[in-house]
């Protein structure tokens, strides 16, 4: 096709139409579909890139619309943890299939409270914090005491307080009630280990939208949410933005901060609210606050797209952590309970 403005979605081959797609997520978005793509499909796209010309922000929205309603019903093949599930269920019973999964995806250990001595202790905390302070007793009074004394010094003072005091009044626990503990952490806590092997196409439109600079992520928003409202909320259930930081607790923003620049900080929190800005500097010690703040005032108007910016580096940065298991991050939908 020759160099000229693109209009219409209509007039694109299939192979310019992936081009577009591929162009609007980015190099480093787009990374994990490229590496999908077979040889002679990288060819076509590569070519149709060459030729593409310009494409007007209507058509690149709609080509994304499409791409994100279309992720739902694919009928391709994609390998993971859940493709294997269901294909061994097919010929094992589902105790073996449980058993051989857990020993592929989750942590190293033949038994389960082998399997939570090898679980990094700020995540296994994030993930008792939703049960009830009785079952996180069995559950602590069942592990490795360095380990358990981890676990108990990263939930808040008041949980650790209530869980302590269970653990000293602990009697003897039925096996039945011990069995259903391991299934219930087996079939919840190590399968959640694995999410990143068993995201759906919703987790991984919103890791896309993550990604993308602020201003892009509202733009392609808003034409969803147009467009198609319930995929949009979904995708926005998913995501995780520079405001979520406020579901974290005192301990992990601590954490958090020791590992941002501190400019970089001042920016963001320049246009943050004053909420988000009293949770950053009531985790600092008054000294730092006071220079933090000084820092602000005395910067001067800041772009929007610079505040975007460096808001986004303190989400990845959150979420780089998270993932080495230094703090723990709920989703937005998360029914945390907090004691």
């Amino acid at each position: 096709m020759s160099a000229h403005t693109i209009t219409n979605p209509d007039d694109l081959t299939g192979a310019e139409r992936a081009a577009v797609v591929m162009l609007a997520l980015g190099e480093e978005n787009g990374k994990l579909l490229w590496e999908s793509f077979e040889e002679d499909e990288l060819r076509e796209i590569t070519l149709a890139i060459t030729k593409l010309g310009s494409v007007t922000s209507d058509v690149v929205e709609n080509l994304l619309y499409d791409f994100v309603k279309n992720l739902s019903s694919t009928g391709s093949i994609v390998g993971s943890v859940e493709s294997a599930r269901r294909f061994l269920k097919n010929i094992l019973p589902e105790d073996k299939v449980a058993n051989i999964l857990e020993d592929i995806k989750g942590p190293a250990g033949k038994t389960m409270w082998d399997k939570l001595a090898n679980v990094n202790e700020r995540t296994l905390a994030g993930y008792l914090r939703n049960e009830h302070p009785q079952t996180v007793a069995v559950i602590l009074s069942r592990i490795k005491a360095d380990h358990a004394a981890k676990v108990i010094a990263a939930f808040p003072d008041i949980m650790a307080e209530e869980v302590m005091n269970r653990m000293l009044a602990l009697g003897p626990v039925q096996k039945e009630v011990l069995d259903q503990i391991e299934k219930t952490l087996r079939t919840e806590f190590m399968a959640s280990l694995s999410r990143g092997s068993e995201k759906d196409t919703f987790e991984a439109m919103a890791e896309i939208f993550n990604n993308f600079d602020r201003q892009t992520e509202r733009r392609f928003m808003e034409t969803l949410e147009t467009k198609n409202p319930s995929a949009a909320e979904k995708i926005k259930a998913l995501m995780f933005v520079f405001e979520d930081l406020m579901r974290l607790d005192n301990t992990d923003i601590q954490v958090l901060l020791r590992h941002l620049d501190k400019s970089v900080l001042a920016t963001a929190l320049k246009g943050a609210d004053d909420k988000m800005k009293g949770l950053f500097f009531s985790n600092m010690s008054e000294r730092a606050s006071m220079i933090m703040r000084d820092d602000i005032d005395i910067m001067g108007p800041v772009r929007l797209r610079e505040v975007d910016a460096a808001q986004q580096k303190i989400v990845e940065t959150a979420k780089r952590i998270a993932e080495e298991g230094e703090i723990y991050l709920s989703k937005p939908n998360d029914d945390e309970v907090i004691y």
